[in-house]
């Protein structure tokens, strides 16, 4: 039996609260790819029961997590929730394709 690929959820956030958000995340990636989750973990070097826990939300130990999301090009962004309250608008408004503001971007041309 073939095994389908997972919807992408529109509903998905960018912020992470709970490893639920994180394992939603990580099936949109999956899904995006259009990888089923043994030729997504196989690609990420860890066991499709290890992907399974880690999607639905249940614990997974911090070295399979960079694993994975090195593997589905993910890369995690940890800082103060002061920024993150700046950057959240920003990263929304580029997700959906309209210009950001600019006050959080560089637009002079070189390197910040």
């Amino acid at each position: 039996m073939s095994r389908k690929l997972p919807l992408i959820s529109s509903s998905s956030s960018l912020e992470i609260r709970n490893l639920e958000d994180l394992g939603q995340i990580v099936r949109n990636q999956r899904a995006a790819a259009k990888l089923r989750i043994d030729d997504a973990a196989a690609l990420c070097y860890v066991s499709s029961d290890l992907l399974s826990r880690l999607e639905n939300g249940r614990p997974v130990t911090l070295d399979k997590l960079l694993k994975v999301l090195d593997g589905l090009g993910l890369r995690m962004l940890v800082m103060p929730v002061c920024d993150a309250v700046l950057l959240k608008p920003e990263l929304e408004a580029l997700r959906a394709g309209h210009k950001p503001s600019g006050d959080l971007c560089n637009t002079s041309g070189r390197d910040v």
